[in-house]
């Protein structure tokens, strides 16, 4: 994974419709999100956010039943995750995740 961090994450924040859409589009489900989280992930730099000091992470990690997510979010200035998406790792992510 490029450009890995350590990241601290102090509270998981959930907006409805994304957990809505992550359930239904990606069949994910919050408590899968946590067990993530709760892993030891492998986290990745994304992109740069809208506002300063809040960009976009991915966390690499799975889950308690060993399914391989890669969980999209915002990480703010106060250690907070906002979870953006989530799904299965896609085949690339997964290669470079079991190394």
């Amino acid at each position: 994974m490029s450009k890995g961090e350590d990241l601290e994450i102090s509270r998981i924040i959930w907006l409805e419709d994304i957990v809505d859409k992550i359930l239904w589009k990606h069949n994910v489900k919050e408590i899968e999100v946590i067990e993530v989280f709760e892993n030891k992930p492998k986290f990745q730099y994304k992109e740069k956010g809208y506002k300063p000091g809040e960009d976009v992470y991915v966390a690499f990690g799975r889950t308690k039943t060993d399914r391989l997510l890669s969980v999209f979010f915002v990480y703010t200035k106060d250690k907070r995750a906002i979870i953006v998406s989530a799904r299965d790792m896609t085949e690339k992510e997964r290669k470079k995740y079991v190394k």
